[in-house]
């Protein structure tokens, strides 16, 4: 007993008047662990809660890093303290150098901030579909500076947060998980009008993806220089892989048009020769 206090005891650092003992590292490691295991009962506990109750993964996500991040400031206020570094005396003596690295971390800072917030309001979680510059992104997640998604490329893009906080961002997914898409095709000049409509909400009920809660609708919307143009109006589920499905409802448009006798329309010019 009197070997392992003095094992404790022994002195692996020292400057000064002040010591960093075994003992320091030990109460170090068991905060470190302890924090870990609760934040890992804690993550069980609630996505339990979400597959049990139906709770959006997203809110599930979002609190969790919440709370993650609330134990790890004590945590490391906790090791400093272990090591008997006063947090309040730390601060009050680099307060100019603090002041200094403030400015050229603004934008850092303001990512963090962001991050704070989106994670807060939860109006962007894990799983959304958006639209930021142009840009088609699901959201993978959402740290405290930057964000992860992946891009119709099955890309990896790496956001910071105050884009998404700072700019126009639309959130195909916020309202609900469906999306109303469109798609477009001219027909010639003389084809029957009604045939035409019905034939295209027919293709879109032969997709297996189109989500059949909604009414579907095929439009007569202008009358071109050679054709008669006409839209299909539909709803998705998956609006991230959507030029897919559109790529395949065109496919179907082609074959039941060519089946029906339906020509569909290209630019032709008369020439006239004197």
């Amino acid at each position: 007993m009197d070997k392992f206090k003095e094992l404790l005891n022994l002195v692996v650092f020292q400057w000064g008047d002040h010591k960093i003992l075994v003992s320091n590292f030990i109460t170090v490691l068991l905060i470190i662990i302890v924090t870990k295991l609760v934040l890992w009962l804690i993550r069980k506990t609630l996505f339990k809660v979400y597959n049990s109750q139906r709770v959006d993964h997203g809110t599930t996500y979002a609190v969790y890093q919440i709370i993650s991040y609330i134990f790890w400031v004590i945590s490391f206020t906790l090791i400093l303290d272990a090591f008997g570094v006063k947090l309040t005396l730390l601060l009050a003596g680099s307060a100019a150098l603090l002041v200094g690295i403030g400015l050229g971390l603004q934008q850092t800072f303001n990512d963090v901030v962001s991050g704070i917030i989106l994670l807060s309001e939860r109006s962007i979680k894990v799983g959304d579909v958006l639209e930021i510059d142009n840009e088609i992104v699901k959201i993978q997640t959402i740290g405290v500076r930057t964000s992860k998604g992946l891009d119709r490329n099955d890309i990896s893009i790496i956001i910071p947060n105050s884009l998404i906080t700072t700019n126009k961002v639309i959130n195909w997914s916020h309202q609900s998980k469906k999306t109303r898409f469109s798609i477009t095709v001219g027909v010639a000049y003389g084809s029957d009008v009604d045939k035409v409509i019905r034939l295209l909400e027919e293709c879109a009920i032969d997709h297996p993806d189109i989500y059949e809660g909604e009414h579907l609708e095929g439009r007569l919307v202008g009358f071109g220089a050679s054709s008669l143009d006409f839209k299909l109006l539909f709803y998705s589920r998956d609006s991230f892989r959507i030029e897919k499905m559109k790529s395949d409802i065109r496919i179907i448009v082609y074959k039941k048009f060519t089946e029906n006798d339906i020509v569909i329309s290209f630019p032709q010019l008369d020439l006239h020769i004197k």
